[in-house]
């Protein structure tokens, strides 16, 4: 039997086409994960190899969807080579338990390891630049002003909201009314010392 593995790592990376390309290519089950980031916790993937048996085939869109290293690739694949499963890796085609297969996977490991930790690097080198400019700020932007949690905060003293009708009434979550109303008192005590 034919299964398919697809795996995204993060929000802004398309899962759809990976289940599209895997469909397109007779597999009969696909097992899918999504937004797995750096986690090495892959429970689909777990299900996937616990289920495979001798004469199976484990397709993959590209090695780096199955492995995060070449040291777990290598170990994943050896495995599924020892159960007697197939693994086709389409861009790349049918990977086999040969001297010359096993070289072959090596250097492709190697090589998406290598490509991930050069995008590392980059995106780091990058935010040292960033860093350099007196306006960059890390991290996601806020959501809300400071002004408009001010409002929030007067709306609350003058209706009597509790943390969650203020929520509601402004659309703001109720962390971060309680962290900006913590933040004021903090400050307010403070400023009183």
């Amino acid at each position: 039997m034919k299964y398919g593995y697809a795996r995204v790592s993060t929000v802004t990376q398309d899962l759809e086409s990976q289940l599209q390309t895997l469909k397109a290519e007779g597999c009969a089950v696909i097992y899918s994960e999504k937004f797995t980031g750096t986690t090495t916790d892959r429970p689909e993937l777990s299900k996937v190899l616990a289920i495979l048996s001798e004469g199976d085939t484990l397709t993959v869109t590209k090695l780096d969807r199955l492995a995060r290293n070449t040291k777990e690739g290598i170990e994943i694949i050896e495995a599924l080579f020892k159960r007697g499963i197939r693994v086709h890796v389409l861009n790349v085609g049918l990977l086999e338990d040969t001297t010359m297969g096993r070289f072959f996977l090596q250097t492709l490991l190697a090589v998406a390891e290598m490509e991930r930790n050069l995008i590392l690097e980059r995106t780091q080198e990058g935010k040292i630049v960033a860093r350099q400019n007196p306006n960059y700020k890390e991290g996601r932007p806020k959501s809300h002003s400071d002004k408009k949690l001010v409002e929030a905060m007067r709306m609350k003293e003058k209706m009597g909201y509790s943390f969650r009708q203020l929520s509601e009434a402004t659309g703001i979550s109720m962390s971060t009314l309680q962290r900006f109303a913590r933040k004021q008192r903090d400050q307010q005590e403070a400023s009183a010392e």
